[in-house]
């Protein structure tokens, strides 16, 4: 007797058979079998399946003498045919991940679950990236006992990310139906219903295929018959849970219909026509009256939105709703404000209630206006356009200008009033390059901007111009400008052969090793960086400006990394990585930064090097980080090398040299006098211009939230751990986060907590938004030693302490023992001692002052200035 059986259903699908087999074929799980389930292919399946067959013994074919319609009957045929005691159905046009089946069998052997759900993967074929569905459903290895313990897993309904107990399913007779599409929601909900036990496991179990020209099932949505396939399957859904005595799940998967079965139909209806939306309107709304209010409560504001539009049969403006859902999610024609609360249209309804986004309280740079072309027509060069711009919320002040923005470039344009609230534009304009069209307003009284896209008729032709197209895009439609295929292929061929051949690493590492020995240096030449070229912050650009306030006769140059700006215009800029970035190294008689330059690059012979270092605080660093602590001989040596390179390191505290100096192994020159950056931190000077930039209204606190990032999960956002909705929810009426993430992180807040969060990691120098705050709320960032000079309140959200500090990154301080501030660990608490601050902070003064004399002793407001009169007077005579 095999392990596992492997049902593959197919039906007409000869050329992808092969492929799904043989993914079984090559499971790490060897005593397995595969049962071929066709329903009565007419293409050449049956051939192919008798090869596979004969190919290897673990095959076996079975063939259904009439097409059933469905998948149903070929995965009963299977069920009734497998001889293991575990079973796992796969679609003729899918694959399993090598480790599929062993790992869902030892798992289910583990807990005596009924099945086991693994993580599905949508793989699009056409560039090969993986995409993970809900992947929140599967985030945590677990055992369920029962789906009312966690009704949100109606949201996996699919057969074929599971392994079942074969005997389980033959004793209580769980069947697919065989006349309906769909038939594995009705089997998915039974499922539930009846097991008492099943696990979950967090990895990839399946491959589903995404072809471009992939003609499931499930993929058929413009077909009005699927959608009543649907409903139908959603319906006998329901019916089964009651069948079962489980009546009071039905609102919990019919939140699953609302949630996902209707959205795979409203996301591209702006691209149907009329009579189609209004036709499937007609079908879904019977079983959409049936549902309880409190179902339409738990889904999201918009979604609820186009469910009340197909009640009411608004079509026109289910169109319309329907674009908001994806891609940037336009703002609606219009808006009721009342009483505080925000309605979607020109009517006032709960259900279209969409308060929750808070669209009406953005601050003006976020604030969303709607633009509409209306007619578009072009000449063979330019392009004419009459938009219609919609101001739904009333952002649009009194006086304001307004522009046309093509990737960088802006026109200007005179929108004129058009009598029904909004504005009209005629544009005539030529684009040169790639863009999203977008139209923005710029508020006279201060400067600050917003744009939106241009939303066309998903319908509209593209018009071909020289070198380009302008095309609509995306399910709402979006206006955009592309290179034509041939253009940009040769300008890809091109770029990527001299590339390769010129601008690889490795050459110019080779060509950086010549130019060090026969150039000559130049003493006065100064290359800074700061933070890997990301921006114009920190001790490099503290030093810069003393050494330009004394007038010494250094020629500066800055590096700065591939897209980044901030930087002010006389400063001459160098792209770091460059060919000019090369030479200028080279050259340089002196290096600045803040955290090294490229590690295999040799400092040039008669090169001065200070390094700033960019931090300090209770993280473990050097030699003892994770990325070094291994015993991996190369990344160490590299390191050792790097840090060889140092002629001077600038040092804020005794407690820094304490740990830095032998954790790094550097015994150089160290300069004691404090750190430039903090110079500004120590004069403390006003920042009334930042809290106007960033829009912090009047009479609001302001709270810095400087998480650091986690060395296993950068670029993940995961190190904003704080519920950001609860804290909205309980203090935006009093205060304003300015969200500030490490380098290395990458999160955006959504935009329905704009109006409460800034995003501040691209504002250029982190020492305004300290000055500009009332407090920080950080973890374990080095933030806090600098910010210990403001005297200003500071909280810590530490809920993976114990994580962090005994396996993630390590530490040398027990932070909550010398915290100058609170240390939580949930939201609900944050939320308390941010209400009761001043209380708070004074509760912890001593441990305030013990802190700022441990890490900020040295710092006394002029650092840059020692640091340069030492290290630059041997280049300035």
């Amino acid at each position: 007797m095999p392990d596992c059986t492997v049902v593959v259903i197919t039906y007409n699908d000869a050329p992808r058979l092969p492929r799904a087999v043989r993914s079984v074929l090559r499971q790490s799980l060897r005593d397995l079998e595969v049962i071929i389930s066709d329903d009565a292919s007419t293409d050449g399946t049956p051939e192919v399946a008798r090869r596979l067959a004969l190919a290897d013994p673990r095959v076996r074919y079975l063939r259904r003498p009439v097409n059933s319609g469905g998948c149903g009957a070929p995965r009963n045929d299977g069920i009734d045919a497998a001889t293991a005691p575990y079973v796992m159905f796969l679609d003729s046009d899918d694959e399993l991940p090598r480790h599929a089946c062993k790992s869902l069998l030892a798992e289910i052997e583990r807990t005596g679950a009924c099945f086991v759900s693994g993580q599905i993967s949508r793989l699009y074929e056409s560039n090969g990236r993986l995409r993970p569905y809900y992947p929140s459903l599967f985030a945590r290895r677990r055992v369920v006992e029962g789906i009312r313990q966690e009704p949100e897993l109606f949201l996996d309904s699919f057969s074929t990310n599971k392994l079942y107990d074969t005997g389980w399913l033959r004793d209580r007779a769980l069947r697919f139906p065989e006349d309906i599409h769909y038939e594995d929601h009705v089997f998915a909900a039974e499922l539930y219903a009846v097991a008492r036990r099943f696990a979950i496991v967090p990895w990839v179990v399946y491959h589903w295929h995404r072809a471009p020209t992939n003609e499931s099932i499930s993929l058929s949505i413009e077909d009005l018959e699927n959608v009543r396939q649907r409903v139908i399957a959603a319906r006998l859904s329901d019916d089964l849970l009651r069948e079962h005595g489980a009546e009071d799940l039905v609102p919990h998967r019919q939140y699953r219909f609302l949630r996902q079965d209707l959205r795979v139909y409203l996301n591209p209806l702006p691209q149907r026509d009329r009579v189609w939306a209004k036709e499937f309107a007609a079908v879904v709304r019977p079983y959409l009256a049936e549902m309880p209010d409190e179902v339409f409560e738990r889904i999201d504001p918009l979604d609820r939105v186009c469910c009340q539009l197909i009640l009411d049969d608004r079509i026109d403006d289910l169109r319309i709703a329907a674009g908001s859902l994806t891609g940037p999610r336009a703002a609606p024609r219009a808006a009721v404000l009342l009483d505080g609360r925000t309605y979607w249209g020109t009517s006032v309804s709960p259900r279209l209630d969409i308060t929750r986004l808070r669209l009406a309280e953005l601050p003006f740079s976020a604030s969303r206006l709607r633009h509409e072309v209306a007619s578009l027509s072009s000449d063979g060069e330019r392009l004419r356009m009459t938009v219609r711009t919609f101001d739904p919320f009333g952002v649009l002040p009194a006086e304001w200008t307004a522009f046309l923005q093509l990737g960088g470039e802006r026109v200007p344009i005179e929108p004129v009033p058009s009598g029904e609230g909004g504005y009209v534009s005629e544009v005539t304009f030529t684009p040169t390059r790639k863009c999203d069209p977008r139209i923005g307003f710029t508020r006279t009284a201060d400067g600050h901007t917003t744009t939106d896209r241009l939303i066309a008729d998903p319908h509209t032709e593209p018009i071909e111009l020289p070198g380009r197209t302008v095309k609509v895009e995306g399910y709402a439609g979006y206006l955009c400008v592309r290179p034509d295929a041939i253009h940009r292929s040769l300008l890809r061929r091109i770029k990527r052969r001299l590339m390769k051949r010129l601008s690889t690493p490795k050459n110019k590492l080779r060509a950086y090793q010549v130019m060090i020995r026969v150039l000559p240096r130049r003493r006065n030449l100064a290359l800074f960086e700061s933070d890997v070229g990301k921006g114009y912050s920190g001790s490099p650009r503290a030093i810069y400006e003393e050494v330009r306030r004394r007038g010494l006769p250094i020629e500066a140059v800055w590096s700065v990394a591939k897209g980044r700006a901030n930087f002010p215009a006389d400063v001459r800029l160098v792209r770091r990585g460059s060919w000019r970035y090369v030479y200028t190294m080279a050259r340089a008689g002196i290096w600045v930064d803040s955290h090294g330059f490229p590690l295999d690059y040799p400092k040039p012979p008669g090169t001065r090097y200070l390094q700033t270092w960019h931090g300090q605080g209770i993280k473990s660093i050097g030699f003892d980080a994770p990325d070094l602590r291994g015993d991996f001989d190369r990344p160490r040596a590299l390191w050792r090398a790097a840090v060889a390179r140092w002629d001077a390191l600038v040092s804020p505290s005794a407690e820094f040299s304490r740990v830095f100096l032998p954790s790094n192994g550097y015994a150089g020159k160290v300069y004691r006098c404090g750190t430039p950056r903090c110079d500004a931190l120590v004069r403390a000077r006003p920042a009334d211009d930042v809290r106007r930039l960033l829009e912090v209204p009047p009479g609001r606190q302001v709270l810095l939230y400087a998480p650091t990032y986690r060395d296993r999960a950068k670029n993940s956002g995961q190190s904003v751990r704080v519920d950001l909705e609860l804290l909205a929810e309980e203090l935006a009426g009093d205060w304003v986060v300015l969200l500030r993430t490490h380098p290395v992180e990458r999160y955006d807040p959504p935009e329905h907590l704009r109006h409460f969060v800034r995003p501040a990691s691209a504002y250029p120098d982190i020492n305004d938004l300290m000055l500009a705050s009332d407090a920080l709320l950080t973890d374990y960032s080095s933030v806090m030693c600098d910010y210990a000079l403001t005297g200003k309140p500071m909280v810590f959200f530490i809920d993976d302490w114990d994580d962090y500090r005994l396996s993630e990154r390590g530490v040398y301080h027990d932070l909550p023992a010398i915290a100058p501030g609170p240390c939580l660990t949930t939201t609900e608490d944050l939320v308390a001692a941010l209400r009761e601050l001043p209380a708070v902070h004074a509760a912890h003064a001593g441990k305030y002052a013990a802190f700022r004399d441990l890490w900020c002793a040295d710092e006394h407001g002029d650092a840059a200035a020692r640091i340069v009169a030492d290290f630059f007077e041997e280049a300035a005579r």
